[in-house]
């Protein structure tokens, strides 16, 4: 099957170029905009047997540069590397893309967490937290007689 793009003269009107537009956009644009524009990194959540995982993309970085802080119910994770200046070298820096954004990003946590229990660890550029659920006390449940 050939996918073939016909052009209708309707379709020249400023609201078909508007739909042409937002329908050309690359579905990866959120993406981008969000790593670059936003610097928020990728994170993947799953909810497991007793507790939930965040995992969060961030190569390039050592353990020293996150930080990670609970203030009530709002768990935020930041990093700010600082770029070391060199001395000049006699080698000529032709281009330099390598560079380390800060970021921040912050979680709503629920009253299920236990917040006591939360966990981090840093292994080949993913950042993963743990988040045990709390215990759930078991309900009392018994038959009240009227008297």
């Amino acid at each position: 099957m050939t996918f073939v793009k016909v052009n209708h003269p309707a379709s020249r009107s400023f609201d078909g170029l508007i739909n042409e537009l937002f329908n050309e956009i690359p579905s990866n644009l959120s993406k981008a905009m969000r790593e670059d524009v936003l610097n928020f990194p990728p994170v993947n959540i799953t909810e497991k047997s007793g507790y939930y995982e965040i995992q969060m993309q961030a190569p390039g970085l050592e353990k020293k540069d996150f930080s990670i802080k609970l203030d009530g119910q709002f768990l935020t994770i930041a990093t700010e590397k600082k770029e070391e200046e060199k001395a000049p070298e006699t080698d000529k820096l032709i281009r330099r893309e390598f560079s380390h954004k800060a970021f921040k990003r912050s979680f709503t946590l629920d009253e299920k967490i236990d917040a006591e229990n939360i966990s981090a660890g840093y292994v080949n550029g993913i950042l993963t937290v743990g988040l045990p659920k709390k215990e759930e006390t078991a309900r009392v449940s018994n038959e009240i007689k009227v008297k």
